[in-house]
């Protein structure tokens, strides 16, 4: 399976608490709920247009529980992505949660190497293995260079201060936009589709004067 991400992200790049006040305090946290204002109908298409990809999730423990939490209690049956993803099976990274308290069915709990384990859900017959929130397992995945592609809507306001997508210390990578997925949204908001292309290095160049005119010379 194809190894996706699916991040609301700020312009500056935080992805913490984005749906409610109360979604994520951990570290003092108090901006939650900034991306409700500018939600609309055509982030909404775009979100569900994520989640028609999907043949199965993968969590970290936090947003495991974030999320089952709220969906299962979502019945309506026109609802794709409460249907989507409260029968679809799902996998949660986490060394203290049981089986007993991994009710969300159907749910896996991965107790082993985190990359190991992620590399054995890929080799499985299916489409896309996704994933949505789950801050910790991102950066554990993107390291490990496990992600095939990232898809973000980037939401015109500055939170100022919480969990960033790529934090300081991240891998450094570059990637490449999916140019039919990647649009402005009517109210700033920005969809985009990357695919990593390179993991572990970053090319650089500079900008000299040679003979009297502007140059670029790349390393």
């Amino acid at each position: 399976m194809l190894l996706s991400v699916n991040i609301f992200v700020s312009l500056d790049g935080v992805m913490q608490g984005p749906g409610n006040p109360d979604e994520d305090r951990s570290g003092g946290f108090d901006r939650g709920g900034w991306l409700v204002p500018h939600a609309s109908t055509h982030t909404n298409e775009v979100v569900e247009s994520w989640f028609r990809a999907a043949d199965a999730f993968l969590f970290g423990r936090t947003s495991y529980g974030l999320l089952g939490g709220y969906w299962p209690k979502v019945t309506e049956p026109d609802d794709l992505i409460a249907t989507t993803l409260n029968t679809l099976p799902k996998y949660v990274v986490s060394s203290t949660l049981t089986d007993e308290e991994a009710d969300w069915s159907p749910t896996t709990v991965l107790r082993g190497d985190v990359a190991d384990e992620v590399r054995r859900l890929k080799e499985l017959p299916g489409g896309e293995l996704q994933v949505h929130g789950s801050w910790k397992l991102v950066q554990t995945l993107h390291r490990a260079g496990l992600v095939d592609v990232y898809r973000l809507l980037q939401f015109p306001v500055i939170v100022g201060t919480g969990k960033r997508l790529f934090p300081d210390g991240s891998t450094p990578a570059t990637f490449a936009s999916v140019d039919e997925s990647s649009r402005v949204l009517p109210g700033g908001v920005v969809s985009l589709t990357l695919h990593p292309t390179n993991l572990g290095a970053i090319a650089a160049g500079a900008y000299t004067v040679e003979d009297g005119r502007s140059a670029t010379v790349l390393a």
